[in-house]
C-alpha cells in the first residue's frame, strides 16, 4: 500500500515528451510525469506520487519556457481532454512525434531502425470530420483532462467547419448521453450513443442524417470506422499503398473499403476482410469484387496460396501474437502496416522481424495533430 503523502511542490526541468502527452522529468532517483510542458523547459509543479517510483506533476509556473512554447488558441485546452499540445509550435509537434515513435520502437520492440522516419503532415486546425461529444445536465462539450467530468465548448477548433456550426446548433434539456457527429461538409450524420427520452432524441437527429452519407466516394454508416482527418486521407492511402503492384493483394482489417479501393487499381485481385457488421455492409456496397465478412485469424488460417501484398489496418490493439503468426506462415514478399498505437506496432514488427522480415520504411502521418495521437505506415519485405 503506497503510503499517504500530501503533494509537494518541486522544480524540474523537463528530459524529453513521451507517448500519451506527458514531459518527463527525474527527481531523487523517480520519474515525474507533467501535462504541457516542453523539452528543456523549467516548470515548478506540485508533485503527487502514483505507484512505486513513478510520480505525477501538476504543472503550477512555466520558470523557464522553450522558444517553441506559443498561445494555445482554444479557450478551453488544459481544460478539455481533447488535445494536449496547442501550447507547442506545429514544426515542433512533428519533431517530438518522431522522436517518440522511434523510441517506442526501440523501448518496446528493441527496434534500432537506422532509417529516416518520414512525415506526413497537413493543415493543423479544423481537420476532424468526427467528433464525439458528451451532454450532461443541459451543457454539451468534451471530458475534462484526466477526468469524466464534462467540460462544456461552444466550439471546437480542431473540427471541420461543418461541425462547429452544427455544435451551435445543438440544443440540450436534462438528458445525459453522448452523440457522435461525422460530416463530408455537406451533411451531418448524426449517431446517438446512448437512450434517451423520445424528444431529446428527435431534437438530436434533426440536426442531420441517422442513414449513411458518402464520403469520398464511399458510403459511410454510423457505426462504420473511417479516418477522422479530412485533409490527410488521399495521403494516408497513397503512402500506404505505395508502389505496390500484382496480382493478389488483401486489405485486413478493411474497413468501408478506403484501401481495397486504391489496391484495385494495382493488382488483379483484391480481397478486403472485414469483421465488423456495419463496416462489412459499407464494404459490400463500396467493394462488392471481393469482400470476406471473417476474423482476420480465422480468414488468414485458410489462406494457402501466394499472396504479393498484404495491407493490414488493426485496431489499436495491434496485430496480436496469432495474426503475425499467419503472416509469417504466409510470407508475402510485402507487408504495410498503418498503426494508430507506437507500442503495439513496435511488439508487432518485433515479432515480424524475428520471423525474417524487414523493415524497408517507416512513415509517421500526423492524422491527429494538437494530441499526442500519431498514426505510423510501416513498409516491410520479406
Amino acid at each position: 500500500m503506497v503510503p499517504f503523502r500530501l503533494p509537494v511542490e518541486e522544480t524540474l526541468t523537463i528530459e524529453k515528451l513521451v507517448y500519451g502527452g506527458e514531459g518527463l522529468a527525474r527527481l531523487d532517483g523517480k520519474v515525474v510525469l507533467t501535462s504541457f510542458v516542453l523539452p528543456g523547459e523549467v516548470v515548478r509543479v506540485e508533485t503527487e506520487r502514483a505507484k512505486n517510483d513513478l510520480w505525477r506533476g501538476r504543472l503550477i509556473e512555466v520558470l523557464q519556457p522553450s522558444a517553441s512554447r506559443i498561445t494555445p488558441v482554444c479557450p478551453y485546452f488544459q481544460r478539455c481532454g481533447g488535445c494536449q499540445y496547442q501550447h507547442i509550435d506545429y514544426p515542433f509537434q512533428l519533431e517530438q512525434k518522431r522522436d517518440i515513435l522511434r523510441e517506442a520502437l526501440q523501448r518496446v520492440g528493441k527496434i534500432d531502425f537506422a532509417g529516416e522516419i518520414g512525415v506526413i503532415s497537413g493543415e493543423p486546425w479544423q481537420y476532424r470530420n468526427r467528433v464525439q461529444l458528451h451532454i450532461e445536465g443541459g451543457a454539451i462539450g468534451y471530458f475534462a483532462q484526466g477526468s469524466r467530468d464534462l467540460c462544456a465548448i461552444d466550439h471546437c477548433p480542431i473540427a471541420s467547419p461543418k461541425l462547429n456550426e452544427t455544435i451551435g446548433k445543438i440544443e440540450v434539456h436534462r438528458a445525459t448521453t453522448a452523440v457522435e457527429l461525422f460530416t463530408n461538409e455537406t451533411e451531418v450524420q448524426v449517431n446517438v450513443v446512448d437512450r434517451v427520452p423520445r424528444a431529446e432524441l428527435t431534437a438530436l437527429a434533426s440536426l442531420g442524417v441517422t442513414t449513411p452519407i458518402e464520403y469520398g466516394g464511399f458510403q459511410v454508416s454510423r457505426n462504420s470506422f473511417f479516418q477522422v482527418n479530412r485533409f490527410l486521407i488521399d495521403r494516408l492511402v497513397g503512402c500506404a499503398v505505395g508502389d505496390a503492384k500484382g496480382e493478389w493483394a488483401v486489405d485486413l482489417y478493411a474497413g468501408v473499403g478506403l484501401f481495397a479501393a486504391k489496391l484495385a487499381e494495382r493488382f488483379t485481385k483484391v480481397t478486403a476482410v472485414e469483421s465488423g457488421g456495419s463496416a462489412f455492409r459499407d464494404l459490400t456496397h463500396n467493394f462488392p469484387q471481393a469482400s470476406v465478412n471473417a476474423n482476420v485469424e480465422d480468414y488468414l488460417g485458410g489462406v494457402q496460396e501466394t499472396l504479393d501484398f498484404i495491407l493490414a489496418d488493426p485496431p489499436r490493439a495491434g496485430l496480436g501474437k496469432l495474426v503475425v503468426k499467419e503472416l509469417a506462415r504466409i510470407r508475402a514478399p510485402r507487408l504495410t502496416i498503418v498503426s494508430c498505437d507506437p507500442a503495439t506496432l513496435a511488439r508487432d514488427l518485433q515479432a515480424l522481424l524475428a520471423e525474417n522480415y524487414r523493415i524497408e520504411e517507416i512513415t509517421l502521418v500526423d492524422l491527429f495533430p494538437q494530441t499526442f495521437h500519431l498514426e505510423t505506415v510501416a513498409e516491410l519485405f520479406a
